[in-house]
């Protein structure tokens, strides 16, 4: 399908891209900066080459984009108020937000292992899932502290209007369509994007706010990489990677390009994209997508599930 001709230019504004220290983010921050819009970039650490990328953007000089990190649990939303504060405080206003980071069931928040249990860092007395914290509470949470910031804006700065429109963009995944018995919370937090994106697809036309979202496939990042337990689902030769640049480039579309608006799910493979539909789409499909060998990860479930006292805290359930 043809691509309308961009609506919008990234170059000159600010965005502020949580998750930025590393993966698809880090690309994304790369690539807003090469094309001339300074980036906060929220995270926790940065690995060595967003640390190169700080280090490359993060003088003041005239017309230039700059780069500057914040150290940021996006678990904190007093650290996300923070956000904002220092974004405003370093580049006067914010056109841009994406909170983007996010886990794949780590062993330490994940449903197979439950709170209490040796495996789980998330506190049985919590009251809360670690990995629902960062995949669904943050995002939703950004996605407000944006639109407030974007309506009421600091004395001199213009509020969202068709001369000054704004963007949300949220990631998802193709976890977000699919089932997936190794990491049922993270599925359940990508099909929460899917909803949420699509919630808000007025707002665009109403308050010039657009909020939409991208579902990469299995992209090569260290999220997989660096975890030999997902890797184990990969068959090097029979599945294909994604890589971050890709989906990066399909992230600036969903910035600037017309074709897709407010509420749109823009789908990301090897080499292919394509819009995600609400009602009867037919799902991922193609290179970029496969996972061969995931359910045979299904036996490491039902390995730990006949483990004595699956569970159990060592005192009252």
């Amino acid at each position: 399908m043809m691509e309308k001709s961009p609506t919008y230019s990234v170059n000159g504004k600010v965005a502020i891209v949580t998750g930025a220290g590393s993966g698809i983010n880090f690309s994304f921050a790369s690539l807003l900066l090469s094309k001339g819009c300074s980036v906060l970039i929220a995270d926790i650490s940065l690995r060595p080459e967003a640390l190169a990328l700080l280090k490359k953007h993060e003088a003041k000089r005239s017309g230039a984009p700059r780069a500057v990190f914040l150290k940021t649990d996006v678990t904190d939303w007093v650290q996300l108020d923070r956000m904002f504060e220092i974004a405003v405080q370093e580049f006067g206003h914010i056109d841009i937000v994406c909170p983007g980071a996010g886990i794949y069931d780590p062993h330490w928040s994940n449903f197979w292992h439950p709170p209490g249990t040796p495996r789980s860092k998330d506190s049985p007395t919590g009251h809360r899932y670690a990995s629902l914290d960062i995949n669904i509470t943050h995002p939703i949470r950004c996605t407000q502290l944006a639109l407030s910031h974007f309506l009421n804006p600091p004395p001199g700065t213009p509020k969202a209007s068709p001369q000054h429109p704004k963007r949300v963009l949220i990631i998802s995944s193709i976890a977000g369509q699919n089932a997936n018995l190794n990491t049922p919370i993270y599925v359940a937090s990508k099909h929460a994007m899917n909803g949420f994106i699509r919630s808000l697809s007025a707002l665009e036309a109403r308050t010039n706010i657009r909020v939409n979202g991208v579902a990469p496939g299995v992209i090569k990042t260290p999220l997989w990489t660096e975890h030999p337990e997902k890797m184990a689902f990969i068959d090097e030769v029979s599945d294909a990677w994604a890589t971050p640049e890709e989906v990066a480039e399909g992230m600036l579309r969903c910035l600037e390009h017309g074709d897709v608006g407010g509420g749109k799910i823009l789908e990301i493979g090897a080499g292919q994209t394509r819009f995600v539909e609400a009602l009867n789409d037919a799902g991922p499909s193609g290179k970029g997508h496969t996972v061969s060998r995931l359910e045979g990860g299904y036996e490491e479930v039902f390995g730990w599930l006949r483990e004595s006292g699956w569970g159990f805290r060592g005192s009252k359930l």
